[in-house]
């Protein structure tokens, strides 16, 4: 598949291994028992224990093996002799059947389960593709035995998971800013028009990926999050200072009291608007290294929503509050 790159099991599915079929009637007649056979084979090749020396407070155990070079075949099991106590000596392969055959080094488990894990390294950006081409692809050409089923963990579900707490979060803060906004302003209208720039941000985080080719990724989704607050403290400034000329200084309702409240503005929002990008500049020129797959697109979209933001906050918003707000006090 394209893009599954580094795709390894987590266990081989077989390895060859020596398999010994004991046979009964011949180990018998030999004057042998199986469990001699079993512990000869076992000192042959793996040791048996013959004596202790000890070392101060510890106990060394004295292992007695076969040379290595009588090891190195796998096929020369069969050779390996065996004395009964009656002192004959016959090789193994007399009493038993032994044979090459495939058998599985592991076996993983999980919760009583066995499991076998295949695992990809895609590139940050096409995890979410890959998981779902993969996806498909099994379902339409992997058929399981009975009992057997496929789960898909990894960065792409843990993606989907946190993007969909993201957009709780979010609904739920949306939803207390509105009604703060209605609070402080005494009306729905100017909750509206703090929300009415929010598209205008994002037109520019949006196009700021499509010009980079990143993914609406989970980095991406917290920038457009930050970026709707940047473009509602941004608003709030313009309204909180229109209402304080007609409040506090006392200046009719008019366009030219609007035109002066977005003049005194001007200075702190461009400020803030520059400040933020060349904070963010250098984690945006870093997008797609390794350790910046949640700050790189996250700081392509708020520079691109900076641009946006700050347009749509001095240039369309003044004619919307002209048009459809208006303060408390005014007469």
């Amino acid at each position: 598949m394209p893009g599954a790159a580094d795709v390894q099991l987590g266990a081989a599915p077989s390895s060859p291994t020596v398999r010994i079929d004991l046979d009964p009637v011949a180990v018998g007649r030999y004057g042998l028992t199986p469990q001699e056979v079993l512990d000869t084979v076992q000192a042959a090749y793996q040791g048996a224990v013959a004596a202790q020396v000890y070392r101060q407070d510890r106990a060394i155990d004295i292992t007695v093996v076969t040379p290595p070079a009588l090891r190195a075949q796998p096929e020369a099991v069969g050779d390996l002799l065996l004395r009964s106590a009656s002192g004959a000596v016959v090789p193994l392969r007399a009493v038993a059947d032994v044979r090459l055959s495939e058998g599985r080094t592991v076996i993983a488990h999980n919760g009583g389960r066995a499991v076998q894990t295949v695992t990809a390294n895609p590139a940050p950006r096409d995890v979410a593709r890959v998981t779902r081409a993969a996806q498909a692809a099994i379902a339409k050409s992997v058929r399981l035995p009975a009992g057997a089923y496929v789960e898909f963990a990894g960065a792409a579900a843990g993606a989907t998971a946190a993007r969909s707490q993201l957009l709780v979060n979010t609904a739920m803060a949306l939803v207390g800013v509105v009604v703060l906004l209605v609070l402080a302003f005494g009306g729905g209208r100017a909750a509206a028009l703090v929300l009415g720039t929010a598209p205008g941000a994002l037109v520019g985080g949006v196009v700021a990926v499509a010009l980079t080719g990143a993914s609406l990724s989970l980095g991406a989704l917290v920038g457009f999050v930050a970026l709707f607050g940047v473009a509602a403290r941004n608003a709030i400034l313009l309204l909180a200072h229109a209402e304080h000329l007609v409040r506090a200084e006392g200046r009719p309702w008019t366009f030219e009291t609007v035109l002066t409240a977005t003049r005194e503005r001007t200075t702190p929002i461009l400020m803030t608007a520059l400040v933020t990008g060349l904070g963010i500049v250098p984690l945006a020129l870093q997008t797609g290294q390794a350790g910046r797959e949640i700050q790189g697109p996250m700081a392509v979209v708020i520079l691109g929503g900076l641009i946006t933001a700050t347009a749509t906050t001095l240039l369309i918003l003044p004619a919307l509050l002209w048009r459809y707000w208006r303060p408390r006090a005014a007469n």
